[in-house]
């Protein structure tokens, strides 16, 4: 139940409270045992503050120098000495510019700093310009740390930079990116090799409480054969203090008779690249040979980083107990890092190396079956996910995992929606990854069994990139079927985010192939898919049509469930078409079949849109008393994307009961639900219904600013039917305004509703004829 709050003060509820109250925390640990740089921190206190440390004075700094030489562990320990500098928080990314795989995008790096900035995913711009601004809007005023580490390049950085002073960024790079510093006044510090005690202090700090009888001459020969560079240099010390019985000068005659491994290394000069490819090959062959084996395998895992089961499935039947404690030798030897709780990664360079292995150890067949393995995992253990996170869609059909392969299994919801959270971006990966591999069966079920999850929490950017990866792959492999599936899939997102003449195309995409393969279910699903597009753009008569040929052929099927569905559809439309009556029977025969079926789901869409008859027949407490049931169901069910729309509606009866400070709570809420969604037309609709509860509290103005606000989002989405509406709203609370002494507004007014006429054109329904007769009445006054 939505519970009544006082409004003598209003409810102002268009600001961004919730995203300037988090603080983001980002950064990773501190670095373990990191020593000296003391002149390179030192310069980064005097560079980067004024001098009474409060201020930066300058907004960009690159750490520049060689793969390997440290410049994320100095970034990070400067960055824990001195948090109370930005105590609005620190936004971290690592760019993963010189991975093996594909860099981290601007876009995917501004998704992840609006998400940790309070935005909800669904209402993040898809477009980077749009998240560009946003971003800057958020730190706009505020003093925040971002490190983006591991850029290749400007263009990489450039849309992640703050537009305001106080915020300072440091980004890490093997380049210096000097058009950084032409463009964006970036200070560069670059960073080169260990002097020699430094060295030997970094290899003693690891070594000495296992080994301390080290001699020092011996220390400085091993930081030498290192090259002096702290990556290799961890790495040599781990191993040398697992071997505490084994001397020293042993060790080093082992490192310096290891050839190098790997050609494709490129980390600056000769001697440095030699250095690093001994070192690695170094510790890899001193691994037991189940942990190297993993170790290369995990170098073919598609996403950055993983966790227990997705190497276990990379492995291939070896238990997680097992697969932990292998995890465990690799983080030991320096090899991996771990994260988090179950999470690793590998340092770009070693991921390399990792992959390089493979190739030349695991025969093509064994790699690809490696490769499949964990697809099939994520494939899997998706589905299973789907069983919590939205149980009333269909599973497709997958063949078993086979190869011993245990898929990720859920208790709940809330652990199902903590995995799809964690793994979503190996998922787009994993889609990716299938496609390169020419596994297109893969490639397509992946989206496919992720559609009910996306449709639910509307990622946009992710639902349309690996949509059109599975419509490649179905089209590849001419399966009408999948191709059906996929398109619907597309059809779905175009439509949530109202691209509707894309959209349409997808959906008719559908028709065309389901009708081909004579799936007759499957057409008359289609055709509800189009008389939705159809309703959305207010096209109503084209929505009745589509949702009349879909209602006969799902009861010709006797396919209750859907005959329902469309049922219900099918009363919308007559409603909206202004014949309350045949709406009425229509929506009392679908809400009888629902209850008969069970489907709650289906009830309470059936109760929203009877709510909003029984108002326009003059019955406003039926019309209450509908639409709290329908926000019931919702509330049972957890189910957001529910919540959010039937609040609309509880709102408008509230309204129609006098109840106008429970309406201004219902939209609020109707509001926020529909912005973490990212539905624009539908939050913009919660607005335009705050104005109409504001007006009919007597203060016009704030009506105003609300329905204002509404119509510059429906303008911008190209939707003429709600942007009329809105205009209607704000042009008559301008003009109570203006009769309330508030000189001016009358000639806004009279801007507006000619505006919203014109808009109106296209349309010639009964509710359009009669709002265009009110708004001409209105301009003849």
């Amino acid at each position: 139940m939505v519970q009544a709050r006082d409004v003598s003060g209003g409810i102002h509820f268009h600001s961004d409270g919730r995203s300037r109250g988090l603080k983001p925390r980002q950064l990773p640990g501190d670095v373990r045992g990191f020593v000296n740089r003391g002149q390179e921190l030192g310069q980064l206190d005097a560079i980067l503050t004024d001098g009474g440390g409060e201020s930066v004075s300058v907004p960009v700094c690159v750490l520049a120098g060689t793969a390997g030489v440290g410049k994320t562990s100095l970034a990070l320990r400067w960055a824990h000495r001195v948090p109370d500098r930005f105590p609005d928080g620190q936004l971290y990314v690592n760019l993963r510019g010189y991975d093996p795989g594909a860099p981290v995008t601007p876009q995917e790096a501004l998704h992840r700093f609006l998400s940790a900035l309070g935005v909800p995913a669904a209402a993040i711009p898809a477009d980077l310009e749009a998240g560009a601004a946003l971003y800057r809007s958020l730190l706009a005023g505020r003093r925040v740390l971002v490190i983006l580490d591991n850029a290749a390049t400007a263009g990489q950085v450039r849309p992640l930079l703050p537009g305001t002073a106080g915020c300072l960024v440091m980004v890490t790079s093997r380049s210096r990116l000097s058009g950084l510093a032409v463009r964006d006044g970036a200070h560069t510090l670059t960073l080169g090799t260990l002097d020699e005690a430094e060295a030997v202090a970094l290899l003693s700090v690891v070594t000495a409480p296992y080994r301390p009888q080290d001699d020092p001459g011996l220390l400085t020969e091993l930081a030498r054969l290192c090259a002096r560079l702290p990556l290799a240099l961890r790495i040599a010390a781990e191993r040398a203090a697992s071997r505490p019985r084994m001397g020293l000068d042993d060790l080093i005659r082992d490192l310096r008779d290891e050839s190098a491994l790997w050609d494709a290394l490129s980390v600056g000069d000769d001697e440095e690249a030699e250095a690093v490819r001994t070192v690695f090959a170094w510790s890899y062959r001193a691994l037991p040979a189940a942990a190297a084996r993993l170790f290369r395998l995990l170098g073919l895992h598609p996403g950055a980083e993983f966790g227990t089961g997705a190497a276990a499935a990379l492995d291939g039947g070896t238990g997680t107990g097992r697969i932990r404690h292998l995890l465990d030798v690799l983080v030991g030897a320096h090899l991996l890092e771990q994260t988090g709780p179950d999470r690793y990664e590998f340092h770009d360079l070693l991921r390399a190396y990792a992959a390089d292995q493979a190739r030349q150890e695991e025969s093509p067949e064994e790699r690809d079956a490696a490769l499949r393995r964990v697809l099939v995992w994520y494939l899997h253990s998706a589905d299973a996910a789907q069983t919590w996170i939205n149980p009333q869609e269909a599973h497709i059909p997958l063949d078993p995992p086979g190869d011993g392969l245990v898929p990720a299994s859920f208790a709940d919801y809330d652990e199902a929606m903590r995995w799809y959270e964690t793994e979503r971006g190996n998922l787009l990966a994993a889609t990716r990854a299938a496609e390169e591999a020419g596994l297109d069966v893969i490639a397509w079920q992946l989206p496919a069994v992720l559609r009910s999850v996306h449709m639910l929490l509307n990622p946009f950017e992710e639902w349309l990139a690996m949509g059109r990866v599975g419509l490649r792959a179905a089209r590849g492999l001419g399966n009408r079927t999948a191709e059906a599936e996929l398109l619907e899939s597309l059809g779905m997102a175009c439509t949530q985010s109202h691209r509707l003449a894309e959209g349409a195309e997808y959906h008719q995409g559908a028709l065309a192939a389901r009708r081909e393969t004579g799936d007759r279910l499957g057409e008359a699903l289609s055709l509800n898919d189009i008389g939705l597009i159809h309703l959305r753009g207010h096209g109503l008569e084209s929505a009745k049509g589509r949702f009349e040929q879909a209602v006969a052929l799902f009861r010709e099927l006797a396919a209750a469930h859907w005959e329902a569905v469309v049922l219900a559809n099918l009363a919308e439309v007559t409603y909206e078409l202004a014949r309350p009556e045949e709406a009425s029977g229509l929506v009392l025969r679908a809400l009888e079949m629902h209850r008969e079926l069970g489907s709650q789901g289906g009830e309470g869409n059936a109760l929203r849109i009877l709510s909003a008859i029984q108002r326009d027949r003059g019955q406003p407490e039926e019309a209450l008393r509908s639409a709290q049931g329908a926000l019931d169901i919702a509330l049972t069910h957890r189910n957001h994307m529910w919540e959010g729309y039937w609040l609309l509606e509880l709102g408008r009866a509230q309204q129609a009961n006098g109840a106008f400070e429970a309406a201004l709570v219902s939209f609020q809420r109707a509001a926020s639900l529909q912005r973490r969604l990212g539905d624009r037309v539908r939050e913009a609709r919660a607005w335009d219904g705050a104005g109409e509860t504001y007006r009919r509290l007597g203060r016009p103005g704030e009506a105003a600013d609300f329905h204002r606000r509404a119509a510059a989002a429906h303008r911008e989405l190209d939707d003429l039917w709600h942007t009329a509406l809105s205009l209607d709203g704000l042009a008559g609370a301008l003009r109570e305004a203006d009769e309330a002494d508030e000189a001016g507004r009358a000639e806004e007014a009279r801007r507006h509703w000619a505006e919203a006429l014109r808009a109106l054109a296209s349309y010639d329904d009964p509710r359009a004829v009669e709002l265009r007769e009110r708004i001409t009445t209105a301009l003849a006054r």
